[in-house]
């Protein structure tokens, strides 16, 4: 199962795609797989300091998930760095967990940085597209995307998941349509979609089977915008 048969799952994405939604997801699926098991997510979003899986910490916690902020998260401070704590899953290999990455490109160069760690760890690195946001909007969008991840982040990404929405006015036919978009993506770059995110209420069960991604992931909503 997607999440669940690496031990550490690398979230990156362009601006607006839904990353950080994802990886808090992609957390509680672990630990509702994982039962007692450690479960960790690390957010690494240092360039976007808007939306960001640090503000869902309380409830990840609630829910037995350790949650690694850089310093200065959720502060006034402009440049929060990333700290110390984030090396506990390559030290403790009773850790599973996830790694949110934010800023694009810029944000992937984290990756690069630790390369040598990474090397020593099984892990996914999963590109997010949201196809209502300009960058990635259409198939070529995806693919130059996808290129600059991999440059920044000196890996290759493993797959796709489709994220395509609109927050709470998001349709089913927007998600469906983006799928397309994505599949077709995935043709041109040799880089496979894994899966389709769906909010809950967005599809019905019918609805559901009629996705071509070989997972769909029911996600629930956990990060609201802070302005």
């Amino acid at each position: 199962m997607l999440f669940t048969d690496k031990r550490l799952n690398i979230i990156v994405g362009a601006y607006g795609s839904g990353k950080s939604e994802v990886s808090v997801n992609c957390a509680r699926i672990i630990k509702e797989e994982k039962k007692e098991g450690k479960v960790l997510i690390a957010d690494l979003d240092i360039v976007n300091p808007f939306y960001r899986s640090a503000d869902a910490a309380k409830r990840l916690e609630d829910d037995g998930i350790r949650v690694i902020c850089p310093s200065y998260a959720n502060s006034n401070v402009d440049a929060p760095v990333l700290t110390g704590e984030m090396y506990v899953i390559f030290d403790d290999p009773e850790y599973s967990g996830v790694f949110d990455i934010g800023g694009e490109d810029m944000g992937a160069n984290v990756l690069g940085s630790l390369k040598t760690r990474l090397e020593g760890i099984d892990c996914n690195l999963l590109m997010v597209v949201n196809t209502l946001r300009p960058f990635t909007s259409d198939v070529q969008g995806i693919a130059q995307m996808a290129s600059e991840l991999q440059e920044a982040s000196r890996m290759k990404i493993s797959g796709y998941i489709n994220n395509t929405n609109l927050l709470e006015e998001t349709t089913f036919e927007e998600v469906e349509e983006g799928e397309k978009i994505v599949a077709e993506a995935a043709r041109l770059t040799g880089i496979p979609l894994l899966a389709t995110t769906v909010m809950e209420g967005v599809a019905t069960e019918d609805q559901l089977k009629t996705f071509v991604a070989p997972e769909i992931i029911t996600m629930r909503r956990t990060i609201r915008y802070n302005y």
